[in-house]
């Protein structure tokens, strides 16, 4: 690496990450404060590059920061108009009365990527400096403030020199600096370590979520259905489920989510998305049409109970980099763009009291919100699946609602995080994964080639093995190297067990930036670091 001295930008308030949290705080803040200069950088290639979701969205949080987003031309074009929650066995499916939760008056499918493109332009039009195409590589922490962020080093090769393309990264230094990374941030997770903010709330507990663009034929599309499933071919203690959505031209968004404190370290996420589709009531959406994209991204999941402290000296967190999903209602848009426009305002009214030293009225503002109340009501759903299973989860959460209202006189907790859930490799059942047939069911590398990820071949491998020695003596020895199960894109290879010699191997320009690794690798020996900017996927419109 470099060590020649970086350029600075000075600006009022730096937003790192351009997903819905981000791009909302960003807007807010010049509502509120016009005269403040705000930058909001992205690692991805263009705003939306690296937004993947469903996505049925709840468009309150739209209303109150754009309430003429209609007028502007939001892509907000297919009301969500029917709702089905199925239980499926091996081949037939059931209706089941779908949760109060999971009603979608009101609420539209969209591409989210689409969403923050155009939430961008909105941004942009309101004087916000957008900086795609920069990794967020280091958080400038001075006596113990956070004083902004640098954009990593473009050009360092494989070996960690500056090749001929070399650029150094630049300071973007601000009063404040709002991290909106999304699940798992690579700069968040460190802001953790160094600001205690974990130390007074539950583990976090994450899940992966897999999920393809399909366009079918005419006679197949029902826009406007809103389609969701649990059961097969998920056991009743693992936790996770289906969402189908017909939408837009043709347009079928499919994913499959697996919560991450799975036991059994021979499931592959991915693997059971692609035999998901080969039930009689899946196949039905897919027959005849053709997959045109492909991507995948972890989840938080933990709900109320695992907020960390969001602010600390010189900024604060929004958006799923604090876990404002909302588990039942199967959302985190509106929840997320909340967050950050309680964030703008307190980031607001700390600039005009002369700069104090960092945004206090961000939790009381959350408080008093009606994100705050969204989000306690729900609080014993997630943990209720862990505790009890598929039907003791169902029970927990039918009394939750129906009878105490989210009010129940108590509060389920997650003790363990994900990454030590797992069963040692040779206690637990093997999964027999039906082959690929290249129509309805693929592989994972041509489901990477459609992500349209790349990323620059000679530059550093992203992916740190704090203790190289742990890969195997742990994970292969143990577990069977479960991380070439859990990753949906192939990064992870074992090469030479035939040999008696195994060892790991990184593809790490597979990599799909879903974070997955980081968060369930048993020893936690893999660090998922920022490669350069404008690396991984790029997911097209419509995703």
């Amino acid at each position: 690496m470099s060590d020649a001295p970086r350029e600075a930008m000075e600006f009022d308030v730096v937003v790192v990450g351009g997903g819905p949290s981000g791009l909302a705080a960003a807007i807010h803040l010049k509502q509120l404060a016009p005269d403040a200069s705000v930058c909001l950088v992205e690692k991805g290639s263009e705003v939306g590059a690296h937004i993947l979701s469903g996505a049925v969205v709840e468009p309150t949080s739209l209303t109150e920061l754009l309430p003429d987003w209609r007028e502007r031309g939001a892509p907000l074009t297919t009301p969500a108009a029917d709702d089905r929650f199925l239980w499926l066995t091996a081949k037939r499916s059931y209706q089941l009365p779908t949760p109060p939760t999971m009603h979608n008056a009101g609420n539209y499918i969209v591409s989210l990527g689409d969403v923050c493109r155009w939430l961008g332009q909105q941004a942009e039009a309101a004087g916000v400096e957008i900086y795609p195409g920069f990794a967020a590589a280091e958080t400038l922490i001075e006596d113990g403030r956070v004083v902004g962020v640098a954009t990593g080093d473009m050009g360092i090769t494989r070996e960690g020199t500056p090749g001929p393309s070399f650029q150094r990264g630049m300071e973007l230094r601000a009063a404040y600096t709002i991290f909106a990374e999304g699940c798992r941030g690579s700069l968040t997770k460190r802001l953790f370590e160094r600001f205690s903010l974990r130390s007074d709330c539950d583990p976090q507990t994450y899940a992966i979520g897999c999920k393809e663009l399909w366009e079918v034929p005419a006679a197949n599309h029902r826009p406007g259905l809103v389609e969701h499933t649990i059961g097969w071919p998920l056991g009743s203690s693992t936790y996770g489920g289906s969402f189908v959505y017909h939408w837009g031209e043709r347009l079928v968004s499919y994913g499959f989510v697996i919560g991450l404190d799975y036991r059994n370290p021979w499931l592959s996420p991915f693997e059971e998305m692609q035999r998901f589709k080969t039930h009689p009531e899946m196949r039905a959406h897919f027959e005849g049409g053709r997959r045109i994209a492909y991507g995948a991204r972890a989840l938080s999941e933990g709900g109320w109970q695992a907020m960390p402290k969001l602010t600390f000296p010189g900024g604060c967190i929004v958006g799923d980099a604090a876990g404002f999903l909302n588990v039942p209602k199967i959302k985190g848009t509106h929840t997320a763009m909340k967050s950050g426009m309680l964030a703008a305002e307190a980031v607001a009214e700390a600039l005009a009291a002369d700069r104090a030293p960092e945004p206090n009225s961000y939790p009381e503002k959350l408080k008093g919100s009606w994100l705050f109340d969204e989000l306690y009501r729900v609080r014993n759903i997630r943990p209720g699946f862990s505790k009890f299973g598929l039907w003791g989860g169902l029970l927990n959460a039918a009394v939750d609602t129906y009878v105490f209202r989210g009010r129940a006189p108590w509060t389920l907790r997650m003790t363990h995080p994900d990454n030590t859930t797992l069963m040692e490799a040779d206690a637990a059942p093997r999964i027999d994964y039906p082959k690929p047939d290249g129509k309805l069911t693929f592989d994972r590398l041509s489901s990477v080639f459609i992500s349209n990820t790349n990323h620059e071949e000679n530059q550093p491998v992203h992916l740190h093995l704090l203790d190289p020695a742990l890969a195997i003596s742990v994970n292969w020895q143990v577990y069977r190297s479960p991380e070439t199960r859990y990753c949906p894109a192939g990064v992870y290879e074992i090469v030479g067990a035939d040999e008696g010699q195994p060892r790991l191997q990184i593809n790490a320009q597979n990599c799909v930036h879903c974070k997955t690794c980081d968060i369930k690798d048993p020893a936690q020996n893999i660090d998922w670091v920022t490669p350069e900017g404008g690396g991984g996927p790029n997911y097209p419109s419509g995703m």
